[in-house]
């Protein structure tokens, strides 16, 4: 499977990138989690001919503003948009007129899965868990042709991040923070505690992505993270807009 890092920012835009989205294409289906403004590239990866799902963490702008970009595709099968028990009902408040075109006017066929904590066959296997942030917020593990992709953005440390991410080929965590920086009031993750969840995950990759835009304003800061953190784990990836991994 291909992972490509549609959108790396936390909160806001900036020159280092978009906010939060990141595509997952298997043989059959595109997987796509969170709808930050990074979602409007989709379209330069997919080939809008298989089926489309969407993981929303939650419902913070960040995660949701590229919605109103869903117009512009023309997905052939269609759109399943996944999101926690009882969000609907904002979700929809913020997805339609007068603010964009509603999931109903799209020019393609979209529904609302709604997915309570726990286990769910779709046409795979995703198991949601909720997350330490001041929204609900809910992480996935997507098991697909033989790998299993954990997505864990956003969230402080906390047991459910560990055990979605127990033995995932790839875990990908946010890293909102600086190297000692905390945020007790409003959980986000250091690169120090990113690893710690690996590690206790045993996860195979890490890829760390939704970069506070407050805290890292250049690409330079986050990819100076490689070199201090490669000999504490090898292979660490630290995300770009665009960027394209193998799993």
């Amino acid at each position: 499977m291909q992972v490509t890092f549609l959108g790396t920012n936390g909160w806001f835009d900036t020159p280092a990138g978009n906010t939060c989205s990141a595509l997952v294409q298997s043989e059959e289906y595109d997987i796509i989690f969170d709808a930050g403004n990074g979602i409007a590239k989709a379209d330069r990866y997919i080939s809008q001919k298989k089926p489309v799902y969407l993981f929303i963490s939650h419902l913070h702008i960040d995660h949701i503003a590229g919605l109103h970009t869903l117009v512009k595709f023309r997905l052939k099968k269609g759109l399943h948009i996944c999101i926690q028990k009882g969000s609907v009902e904002d979700l929809n408040a913020f997805v339609r007129e007068p603010f964009t075109v509603p999931f109903s006017g799209l020019p393609y066929k979209a529904d609302i899965i709604e997915l309570d904590e726990g286990r769910h066959e779709l046409p795979f296997t995703i198991e949601c868990l909720p997350l330490i942030h001041p929204a609900p917020c809910f992480g996935y593990r997507l098991e697909l042709e033989g790998k299993v992709i954990t997505y864990c953005t956003d969230t402080g440390a906390c047991d459910n991040a560990i055990t979605l991410g127990r033995n995932a080929d790839l875990l990908i965590t946010e890293c909102g923070l600086k190297p000692g920086e905390e945020s007790p009031g409003w959980p986000h993750l250091n690169p120090d505690t990113a690893i710690a969840i690996a590690r206790q995950a045993k996860a195979r990759r890490l890829a760390l992505m939704h970069f506070g835009a407050e805290v890292y304003k250049t690409v330079d800061e986050r990819l100076s993270l490689k070199q201090r953190y490669e000999k504490e784990w090898p292979g660490l990836i630290v995300t770009t807009d665009e960027l394209s991994i193998q799993v």
